[in-house]
């Protein structure tokens, strides 16, 4: 049993290292679809500065800055700066005009690479004035693959969990502004009132995103880039190892994790004591009143979040006399950092209270009565006997509705908002540090939940070994 219960823990401490380990550094995000702004998307902060780009076999290392918008690679003639992923276009007429699905790419035509891709394949623009500038050959083979490179290492880092521009395996390369395929048109270096754009749309000006067009076509998302003299463009890459995990927190928003233990060190306290209450109160209770009561305390445990913070925001909003009067004297229950002790302490105040109430209900009644016949009152028996027996069970009680408040995500969301330094609790850190491409932040946040919760468990792991150790001692 004992080197089983050591294999176990092992197990799970080299998980733990492997989650801290992994949040250190930059990884992909587990989901395909498009996430990030409609023209101007936030670049994911990554100290991997060296990608690699391979082609028929053939690998080329890529420096990459830290913040993706400009890259290099050793040997060439030229570079590509100011760098940026679109994942979203807009669809809008301009002035009153439908030049397409449109991508804004800047205020100059003629300077920069633009790329527009579906799930199936992509097309290029390479400005004329540029490619001759700089002697890039559109047909020539390897042009195309060092464009190739440069393009899927700067994209790979920006793709915030979308599909990259690596996993597309057909490629148009053009320097022509208009490039047509079967019934679609790309329109690239679209000067409209002074701002630049490229664009997809039916050759006979339909709106191809429209489910019913027969040609239906949606872009997945669009690159851009300015391609420069190689001795024009400085590449800051970042750093590496112990480095990279030095600069990695210091720069880490560390206030999600004060307002999560502010929060849940408030929380476990209302929850320890409406707990004990409510189930000490449950045991004088008639059967029938007491599954009522039952039902109604243990009913957070089982609905959704989501749910339980629904009600919570219509019955401390506005909606209610209740919630109107805590807005009119200055301190409001919703969107407010009270909010998240609230949701904190209705989603776990169950697992408290179930743990004490089936402590309670294992005592010996007959003890109980005995110590009433000597005089003692309820309170004294509450505090010398029924808590001290039951210490055990209301200690695990304790400390699952701890980590339970801590990982406490829907309904805090619900009902308090996500407000820097206020409300963003780190499981609400983790969603949408994720949304915005900061994987190795989500994943930080992430491995410091797992650590608590490990804590948590082994805490009650511990101490239930160290109670039934004394029990058997007791019974010897």
């Amino acid at each position: 049993m004992n080197t089983k219960r050591g294999t176990a823990s092992a197990t799970c401490l080299f998980m733990l290292i492997l989650v801290l380990t992994t949040a250190l550094f930059p990884c992909k995000a587990f989901a395909d679809e498009a996430l990030g702004d409609v023209d101007t998307p936030q670049a994911p902060k990554t100290t991997n500065s060296q990608a690699s780009s391979s082609e028929n076999g053939e690998s080329t290392k890529v420096s990459v800055s830290e913040d993706a918008t400009s890259a290099s690679i050793e040997g060439t003639s030229y570079a590509v700066c100011d760098f940026a992923r679109a994942q979203k276009g807009s669809n809008r007429a301009i002035d009153g005009t439908y030049y397409g699905y449109s991508y804004l790419v800047g205020n100059e035509t003629g300077e920069f690479f633009q790329l527009i891709a579906s799930e199936s394949y992509a097309v290029a623009y390479v400005p004329a004035q540029a490619a001759q500038t700089l002697g890039i050959d559109i047909d020539d083979e390897n042009d195309i693959k060092l464009l190739k490179s440069y393009l899927c290492a700067l994209d790979g880092k920006t793709a915030a969990g979308s599909i990259p521009l690596s996993r597309i395996g057909t490629w148009h390369f053009t320097s022509n502004p208009t490039y047509e395929i079967g019934n679609i048109r790309f329109s690239f270096d679209q000067e409209i009132n002074g701002t630049v754009y490229a664009s997809v749309i039916g050759t006979d000006g339909s709106d191809l995103t429209d489910s019913d067009n027969p040609n239906y076509f949606k872009p997945s998302f669009a690159d851009f880039g300015r391609p420069a003299p190689a001795n024009e463009v400085t590449v800051n890459e970042g750093a590496t190892g112990i480095a990279a995990a030095g600069k990695f927190l210091s720069e880490l928003d560390w206030s999600p994790l004060w307002v999560t233990l502010k929060t849940t060190g408030v929380a476990i306290v209302f929850i320890f004591v409406l707990g004990l209450l409510a189930a000490y109160w449950c045991l004088h209770l008639s059967q029938k009143a007491k599954n009522i009561a039952d039902s109604i305390f243990t009913i957070p445990m089982v609905l959704p979040p989501t749910v339980c913070g629904f009600i919570l925001l219509y019955l401390c909003g506005r909606n209610t006399a209740f919630g109107s009067f805590f807005i009119d004297i200055g301190f409001p229950l919703i969107f407010s950092w009270p909010a998240t002790v609230i949701a904190a302490v209705v989603v776990a105040f169950p697992l408290m209270y179930r743990s004490a109430l089936g402590a309670f209900e294992n005592l010996d009644t007959n003890m109980l009565d005995a110590a009433r016949t000597l005089g003692w009152s309820n309170t004294r028996i509450f505090l010398k006997l029924m808590l001290p027996l039951s210490w055990s069970s209301i200690a695990a009680g304790t400390a699952l509705a701890f980590a339970r408040a801590l990982g406490e995500f829907g309904a805090t969301l619900f009902l308090a908002g996500n407000y820097l330094g206020i409300t963003r609790t780190i499981p609400i850190a983790i969603y949408f540090e994720w949304m915005n491409g900061n994987d190795g932040v989500a994943w930080f946040w992430t491995a410091i939940v797992i650590g608590f919760s490990f804590i948590v468990f082994l805490f009650i792991n511990l101490w239930s070994n160290s109670t039934t150790k004394y029990r058997k001692g007791a019974e010897q």
